[in-house]
């Protein structure tokens, strides 16, 4: 039983951000200090991803847990409206993996990075896609 009304639990749920989340902004953040250059939610790319890097051709998605089903802790299934959310997030992730596929087709490079990455260690992350944007830039030259 949710513990709150239908017009609490709508408008809890209605302050949730799509973009420019602060774990987007922190992922930025660590990205520009760095050196790297980049645009946000390019909307004429599928799925408008959260970074892109022309000079890479890289886009980065910066995946919730909850919202496109990472294997971990924090994606859990609400227990009220159950039906609801399993088909909520089943065409999350089938819209994630159409929009990687095409991503892919189109001859970008896609690193999708979760929300548990973040908060465990930020600067491994970071660490691990600036590796893997200079490999790229390095092995697709």
């Amino acid at each position: 039983m949710d513990n709150l009304s239908k017009k609490d639990r709508s408008l809890n749920m209605s302050h949730i951000k799509g973009k420019n989340t602060s774990l987007e902004i922190l992922v930025r953040k660590k990205l520009f200090a760095d050196g790297f250059r980049y645009k946000t939610n390019d909307s004429s790319l599928p799925g408008k991803p959260d970074i892109v890097l022309p000079k890479y051709h890289t886009v980065i998605f910066v995946n919730g847990c909850f919202w496109h089903r990472h294997n971990c802790k924090l994606a859990t299934i609400p227990k009220t409206n159950t039906e609801y959310w399993i088909n909520k997030f089943k065409k999350n992730e089938e819209n994630d993996e159409k929009n990687y596929r095409l991503l892919r087709n189109y001859g970008w490079h896609v690193i999708v990075v979760w929300e548990c990455e973040i908060k465990e260690d930020i600067d491994k992350l970071i660490s691990t896609i600036e590796e893997e944007l200079r490999d790229y830039l390095l092995y697709d030259s």
